[in-house]
């Protein structure tokens, strides 16, 4: 059964490019594939699918490069990519997500891990820098920007304003990975000159202060932080 969602495929690999295009024609998507990044990108513009899944390690153009001329095209900009990685590609998947991609996962991976993924990132969209919402509920947790108040438990927690800005930016994406310095510029500012590791102190406290619920906000080993994304309401 179709779902109508358009997904390309950019990876040389055959035996992993079969193993996806399996999946998601099972899952009831549309797919078109290739091995060649040139190849893969003209797809894109001519196509414009829902999501692109990007190999890193292609021959000739290569996938960090496909995902700067997509997001700094009008035309492709806003299309969702998810980045297919090799262990060991910590900077370049560090450099992806900070160049908009949405997501990463890594080889090998089980192909409902991946499956997962993909169906995470079309629900939520495309990362937009002023995309937020007001109120987020997380079983007892409550982020309310309106009010600019954490509640857990009906308890309201302290935050600092850059605790609160760095918790709801998290949270208004739950799942969406965020590098350190994607955080720094939604937190802080792009014009203000802070190490990045400031942010691993704000997490920390954001940690602190949240008690049992300090796993709501998730590290991503090497990247940067992510919202957790389940029971979300």
């Amino acid at each position: 059964m179709k779902n109508g969602k358009k997904i390309i495929v950019i990876e040389d690999e055959p035996d992993i490019q079969e193993v996806i295009v399996h999946n998601l024609l099972r899952d009831g998507y549309q797919v078109d594939a290739t091995p060649n990044g040139e190849r893969g990108l003209e797809l894109v513009r001519s196509l414009e699918p829902d999501l692109v899944l990007l190999d890193l390690m292609l021959p000739g153009l290569d996938g960090v490069e496909i995902c700067r001329r997509m997001k700094t095209d009008p035309r492709t900009r806003t299309v969702s990519i998810i980045m297919v990685t090799a262990r060991g590609e910590e900077s370049d998947v560090v450099l992806g997500l900070g160049l908009g991609a949405d997501d990463y996962v890594c080889k090998p991976f089980s192909p409902r891990e991946l499956m997962e993924r993909v169906k995470a990132v079309l629900r939520r969209g495309p990362l937009q820098d002023q995309q937020s919402r007001e109120r987020i509920v997380v079983g007892d947790a409550v982020i309310d920007s309106g009010r600019h108040e954490v509640r857990v438990a009906d308890k309201r927690i302290d935050l600092t304003a850059s605790e609160f800005r760095l918790l709801h930016c998290l949270a208004s994406q739950p799942g969406r990975v965020f590098t350190r310095d994607q955080l720094l510029n939604r937190v802080v500012g792009e014009d203000t000159f802070i190490d990045d590791r400031n942010i691993d102190v704000h997490v920390g406290a954001v940690r602190r202060k949240l008690g049992a619920h300090r796993y709501l906000v998730e590290t991503v080993r090497g990247v940067g932080y992510r919202f957790h994304d389940e029971y979300m309401q």
